[in-house]
């Protein structure tokens, strides 16, 4: 790995741990201002607070993003785009250059690929163009790897997952995110066969924070290397104490149990 990359990478996960806590603040484009991102300055002075390796935003909002004083935290800027109101939201765009992430002071970038929609192959295209680019400058890649379209029958199927992060892999991506198969065996099989770190997504907002922190623990006990969640955290009625307890599974090795009793009163 070049040394720009290897700087840029240890921005993103910890030096020490191998693992990362990614805090996605994209929402914006695809949904709208929603709960938990009005105020983009705040919503990351918590992240940064909880202890977060990195929060990942769409260009326009990083200026609206950065603290001035403080601890640092790693930047991930967003590439491509899509929104609900469109007759096609699993179609994305690239919307922003490795470039310009550069200019912007970017510790990596990513891009969403939804394979099975009509437009995979111009997404897939898109991806081969930024994994080499990125690697062209040293930048750490992520993709963003999903199973949506008219022939997937369900998303989380853990041979399906695991030909998200496969693809991610073999088309240069340096980190795969995609969604958590449900058990640590299925997940084991999805790690196992991808050469890269792999991530788990978040989902929709999760019934309890015991299910939430549990499946964080279960994906790390089956070779994952972390996770990439957005309304879960910053839609939590205190982020900046959640962000705690994850850091004790992902970084300290802690347990569901003592991560619960870190939070106090909640289930």
């Amino acid at each position: 790995m070049q040394i720009g990359k290897t700087i840029r990478n240890e921005r993103i996960f910890n030096r020490n741990t191998g693992r990362t806590i990614i805090v996605p603040l994209d929402h914006g484009v695809s949904v709208g201002p929603i709960k938990g991102i009005e105020n983009m300055r705040d919503t990351v002075t918590g992240i940064v607070e909880g202890g977060a390796n990195a929060v990942l935003m769409h260009k326009g909002v990083v200026p609206c993003g950065h603290r001035a004083k403080g601890r640092d935290i790693g930047l991930i800027v967003h590439l491509s785009a899509s929104t609900s109101l469109s007759p096609h939201p699993n179609a994305k765009t690239l919307v922003c250059s490795v470039e310009e992430a550069i200019r912007l002071g970017a510790d990596a970038v990513s891009t969403h690929v939804n394979l099975g929609d009509e437009t995979e192959s111009r997404m897939l295209e898109d991806l081969g163009r930024i994994t080499h680019s990125a690697a062209s400058w040293g930048m750490p890649m992520l993709a963003m790897i999903y199973a949506r379209g008219p022939k997937i029958k369900n998303e989380f199927d853990p041979e399906v997952v695991a030909h998200c992060a496969r693809v991610g892999m073999e088309l240069g991506a340096d980190v795969v995110k995609v969604p958590y198969t449900g058990d640590k065996d299925s997940f084991a099989a999805v790690c196992g066969g991808c050469a890269v770190p792999v991530v788990i997504a978040g989902g929709p907002k999760t019934k309890t924070t015991r299910e939430f922190l549990t499946m964080i623990r279960d994906s790390l006990d089956a070779g994952g290397k972390g996770l990439s969640v957005g309304r879960n955290i910053f839609q939590d009625r205190d982020p900046k104490k959640l962000l705690q307890a994850v850091n004790l599974i992902v970084h300290a090795n802690g347990s569901v149990d003592e991560a619960m009793v870190l939070l106090g009163d909640r289930a």
